[in-house]
C-alpha cells in the first residue's frame, strides 16, 4: 500500500482536530464533557493545583462551560470513566475489559507486584478484609502496620491497596480532592463491563487505540504504545508482522507528512478528516460552538497530549517541557508555564498563578515565539479574550498581567480585560 502525503498545515489540524482542540470548542456542558473525553481517548490526570489540575485545564480548552465537577460526576457517580496506571489516566470504563488482560498480568509470579502478592498475603488479605467490611476506604483509614519507605506511599497499607488496584482487584471509588477511595472492583464495575478480554481481544483493540489516542503515530513508535496498553513488550519482528496485518485489513493506512522522514500510521477511518483538511475546508463534525481559535486563544494543559512528550517540537517545532519538577535553577521558563494555541499553532509561553486570597490571576512570564505577533492586533484581541474565559473558569474576579511586554501589547490586552472582567 502506498502512503499517502499530507501537508504540515494538515498535521498540526489534524492532531488538534483529533482531540478536540481545534478549529475551536465543539463540546459544551456536562454532556459535551462526557463526549469530550470519549473523542479524546484518554486524559491524563495529575494532582498538582497551582492554578487549576491538569487534567480541568485540558477539559476546559475543549468543553465551552466545562466545570470541575462534570468530570467527577462523569468518572465516580455515573462511572463511565475509570482511572489506571503508574501514569494515570482517565479512560471509558466501556473498555475495562480489555485492561483486564494487563491488570492480571500484575498479579503473575515473575512481576514485581506478583511477587509483592506472594511475600504479602496477610497484608493483602488484610486490606481486602477492610473494604470488603467497611466499604470504601482511603490511604488514610489506614493505620498501617509498619513504615514503608516508597514513592507509592509511607505505610504499608499503602503499597498493598496500590498493588491491589494495579492487579485490578480493587478500583478507585471516589475522590476527596485528588485523595483516593478505593472500594472492591466487583462494587465498582457496572455489570455490563465485569467480565476480561482475551488477551488477543485486548491486543486487537489497543492496536487501535494507540494510533487513536496520538491521531497520528510513527511506525517505529507504535509497538512501544501498544506495549505500554498491554504491560508486555512486542519484539520489532512482532509488531512488523502485526502493522502487516492492520495494513492488509484496511485499519491503519501509511503516511507520509511534509518534512519528516518518518514512516507514519494514521486509522483508515479517519482518512476522510484528512483528506477535508487537505482541501482547506473544516470537517463538519469539528465545527465550533463558540469563538474559533483565531479568535480565541487556547492554553494547553501541561500533560496535553498534543504538545507533552516532546509531541511539541515534533508536531509544532515548538519548544516545550513542562518544568514543575525541575530545580529552580534548572527552569528556563517558569514553574507552571503552559503553551498558547492560537489559530493551528503553538505561539507563546505564558507561566501563572492563582492567588486564592484575592481570587486574582497572576501571569508570573509571558514569552512570545515571533517578536512580530506582538504587533498583530488580532493576537492581541485573541489573548485577552482566551485569559478571560480562563479566568472566569477559575473565578478570578481579575488578571495581573503587568509582566506582559512590550508594553503596547500590555496596554492593548489590559484595556480588554479590564473591561470584560469590571
Amino acid at each position: 500500500m502506498n502512503p499517502i502525503s499530507i501537508s504540515r498545515v494538515t498535521f498540526r489540524r489534524f492532531v488538534l482536530g483529533r482531540q478536540g482542540l481545534w478549529p475551536g470548542r465543539r463540546f459544551a456542558g456536562e454532556d459535551g464533557t462526557t463526549a469530550a473525553l470519549h473523542s479524546a481517548e484518554a486524559l491524563q490526570l495529575d494532582p498538582l493545583n497551582v492554578i487549576a489540575r491538569s487534567q480541568d485545564i485540558a477539559m476546559h480548552a475543549r468543553v465551552l462551560d466545562y466545570q470541575p465537577e462534570y468530570l467527577q460526576r462523569a468518572a465516580y457517580q455515573r462511572r463511565e470513566f475509570f482511572d489506571y496506571g503508574g501514569g494515570l489516566f482517565l479512560y471509558p470504563m466501556r473498555e475495562l475489559p480489555f485492561w483486564q488482560p494487563a491488570m492480571q498480568s500484575f498479579r503473575e509470579p515473575h512481576t514485581r507486584w506478583g511477587r509483592y502478592y506472594i511475600e504479602n498475603p496477610e497484608l493483602v488479605n488484610q486490606v481486602l478484609t477492610a473494604l470488603r467490611e467497611r466499604g470504601p476506604l482511603g490511604n488514610r483509614d489506614f493505620q498501617g502496620n509498619q513504615r514503608v519507605n516508597s514513592y507509592r506511599g509511607r505505610k504499608d497499607t499503602a503499597l498493598a491497596l496500590f498493588a491491589l488496584w494495579l492487579g485490578g482487584e480493587i478500583m478507585i471509588h471516589h475522590r476527596k480532592g485528588f485523595d483516593r477511595y478505593y472500594d472492591l472492583a466487583e462494587r465498582v464495575v457496572p455489570a455490563q463491563y465485569a467480565y476480561p478480554s482475551t488477551r488477543e481481544q485486548a491486543q486487537e483493540y489497543f492496536s487501535s487505540k494507540a494510533v487513536a489516542f496520538m491521531g497520528l503515530l510513527r511506525e517505529k513508535r507504535w509497538a512501544y504504545e501498544l506495549s505500554g496498553y498491554l504491560h508486555s513488550q512486542l519484539s520489532w519482528p512482532e509488531a512488523r508482522t502485526c502493522l502487516a496485518t492492520l495494513r492488509d485489513q484496511n485499519i491503519i493506512t501509511p503516511l507520509q507528512v511534509e518534512g519528516s522522514k518518518d514512516n507514519w500510521i494514521v486509522l483508515s477511518a479517519d482518512l476522510p478528516l484528512l483528506e477535508t483538511l487537505e482541501r482547506g475546508a473544516t470537517p463538519v463534525q469539528w465545527q465550533p460552538l463558540g469563538p474559533d481559535t483565531s479568535q480565541e486563544v487556547t492554553l494547553l494543559a501541561p500533560l496535553e497530549i498534543v504538545s507533552a512528550r516532546g509531541r511539541a517540537r515534533q508536531v509544532f517545532d515548538f519548544d516545550y517541557i513542562w518544568e514543575v519538577y525541575k530545580p529552580l535553577e534548572q527552569r528556563r521558563w517558569g514553574y507552571y508555564t503552559l503553551p498558547i494555541l492560537y489559530g493551528d499553532n503553538l505561539v507563546a509561553r505564558i507561566d501563572s498563578r492563582l492567588e486564592r486570597k484575592s481570587m486574582t490571576l497572576q501571569v508570573k512570564g509571558f514569552w512570545l515565539e515571533q517578536e512580530a505577533s506582538a504587533d498583530d492586533a488580532d493576537f492581541a484581541n485573541a489573548l485577552a479574550k482566551g485569559l478571560v474565559r480562563f479566568a472566569r473558569f477559575l473565578q478570578a474576579g481579575s488578571i495581573d498581567l503587568d509582566v506582559i511586554q512590550p508594553a503596547h501589547l500590555h496596554a492593548h490586552i489590559q484595556a480588554l480585560v479590564s473591561t470584560a472582567l469590571s
